[in-house]
């Protein structure tokens, strides 16, 4: 059945259909008709606005991560579009499902190079270079089937992000639109069976198997847990990873307790991860044999093929092992170890140990922590505990500075009830420190810490141990933060201990609005030392 709408509002009412009840925007002359269709929809479809394109992206990235639902963004086209592509290469880097909605220049023009306002020389291959699906609708009756098509895109096999274009001409004008009757059903892949039997043989043979799970197994947290207990393997989570398993269980190890186990592991069990470190870094490559369990075949075989790959989703793949291996018999003294040794290792990073351990302390075991590319934030991906997946959000390997702060926002967007925790430096969190705007204007509480050293801190010390001591471009002149917080109308403190810390914690969590903490920092010691990666990681 056909309704006459405008292209605006086939796409609003095609999004509503699919499942999407919030978006991120910033409206534009190009967007016009979208955002009076978003108008016509308020009562169903909530509307996020920034007071930047790279915020309204990463606020869809954070939803996304957080909910593991697909986050939507509008932005117009040109440099709009283009400032946003931060956002998309983190999300097409950490397998994360956002659509960016955009326009374009009007469709007659569209290539004749006029030098219409935002036109660019081909948008389409632009963006193609960033993320894999970007498709165009030419008429309101092709935008439904096209944004099912980006959505099965998005969300079957490998996630990954989407843009659909749609020139204001085509935004405004009528036809008869056939709307979606709901949201597309995504198939679980199984594993092959003959893959299965080989991968159990070699768990049957394997002294010392590891699992080493990413953000792929974020959401089969159930199926890992059963599956490490049934073959006592201990599970390493990257940072990427963490929460997949609660790290207070036995069998739980980060990358760090993973490096002291890899001396004697015979197997790595390798799920919804990478695997570049231990791959390329860790050494005894020829000595360990590998299990892949990937959705993406390509991705299976990198940075080395495996001896046996199970192409599905992490938790088929697992349960499907589950029921062909013989239950072990417990084995933890292996991973205890490790982590004492790990633990004694990051005490002696006096700053950051304390402060992250307030931090652990005070945020609820729900609540979620979004790093930016700092110090702090690296210590507390590498060393500090989570209990629950989604609870820990990184930019991953794209290393996006500016990426924590908006990225929060949408967390707590997609979780109102919950904690969201953001840690910024001083010169990452200036990338987006005008969305503090857009957490006043709408409400998003949101606690931030800006760790300020006066320089791009990470960079500096580089400069300084591998460069003879020549530093140039990181040294900062920075506002005063606080002040900065109250002139939004946002609470704002200065904690220069980690009492203090936990003080503007508890603060900032009892009441409610937005809140920056600053915390003034000189010089920090290195969690660099502890950890093996490969050469070409910096």
């Amino acid at each position: 059945m056909t309704e006459k709408m405008t292209g605006g509002q086939a796409v609003v009412r095609t999004l509503a259909r699919l499942g999407v009840d919030t978006i991120f925007g910033l409206p534009g002359i190009q967007l016009d008709p979208l955002f009076d269709a978003l108008h016509g929809q308020r009562q169903t479809m909530r509307t996020f606005h920034t007071r930047h394109e790279q915020g309204a992206a990463y606020m869809a990235l954070g939803y996304a991560q957080a909910s593991g639902k697909p986050g939507v963004f509008a932005v117009v086209p040109g440099p709009g579009i283009l400032n946003a592509t931060a956002a998309l290469a983190t999300a097409a880097g950490s397998n994360v499902p956002v659509l960016g909605l955009t326009g374009q220049i009007p469709s007659h023009q569209i290539g004749l190079g006029l030098g219409i306002p935002h036109e660019l020389r081909d948008q389409t291959m632009a963006l193609k270079g960033v993320v894999p699906w970007v498709e165009r609708a030419e008429s309101p009756a092709a935008a439904p089937a096209l944004l099912q098509q980006a959505f099965q895109s998005m969300l079957q096999g490998r996630q990954h992000p989407a843009v659909f274009e749609m020139a204001p001409d085509i935004l405004a004008s009528s036809g008869a639109v056939a709307l979606p009757e709901g949201p597309l059903d995504i198939e679980r892949k199984q594993p092959e069976a003959m893959a299965v039997e080989a991968a159990a043989r070699l768990i049957a043979a394997a002294k010392n198997p590891a699992i080493f799970v990413g953000f792929g197994a974020m959401d089969a947290s159930e199926s890992l847990r059963r599956f490490a207990e049934r073959i006592q393997a201990p599970v390493i989570m990257s940072r990427s990873g963490a929460g997949a398993i609660d790290a207070r269980h036995p069998l739980a190890a980060g990358m760090l307790a993973g490096q002291a186990l890899w001396a004697d592991t015979d197997l790595a069990i390798v799920v919804g991860t990478r695997f570049l470190a231990p791959g390329l870094a860790w050494g005894r490559q020829g000595a360990v044999k590998t299990i892949r369990i990937d959705i993406d075949p390509v991705q299976a075989t990198l940075p080395r093929p495996a001896d046996v790959a199970l192409i599905c989703h992490a938790d088929t793949g697992m349960d499907a092992l589950t029921s062909s291996v013989a239950q072990r018999t417990a084995n933890h003294e292996r991973v205890v170890a490790a982590r004492r040794t790990v633990a004694a290792q990051l005490a002696t990073l006096t700053q950051q140990f304390a402060l992250a351990q307030v931090i652990r302390e005070e945020l609820p075991e729900d609540g979620i922590l979004v790093t930016d590319v700092t110090q702090l934030a690296t210590f507390v991906q590498y060393g500090m505990p989570f209990y629950r997946p989604r609870t820990l959000i990184t930019p991953g390997f794209q290393g996006t500075l500016g990426y924590a702060y908006p990225t929060a926002l949408g967390a707590k967007v997609a979780f109102p009830d919950r904690k969201v925790l953001s840690i910024s430096g001083d010169g990452g969190f200036m990338f987006n420190v005008q969305e503090m705007s857009t957490s006043v204007a709408h409400g998003i509480d949101v606690v931030c810490i800006v760790m300020n050293d006066g320089a791009f801190g990470n960079v500096k010390r580089i400069q300084q141990t591998q460069y003879g001591g020549r530093t140039i471009g990181v040294e900062l002149r920075n506002p005063d933060f606080v002040a900065m917080a109250h002139s939004f109308g946002m609470r704002g403190t200065k904690a220069e201990t980690p009492e203090a810390l936990r003080t503007a914690l508890r603060d900032a969590f009892a009441n409610p609005g937005p809140a920056l903490i600053e915390i003034p920092v000189g010089e920090l010691p290195s969690i660099w030392g502890l950890i093996q990666r490969p050469s070409s990681a910096g």
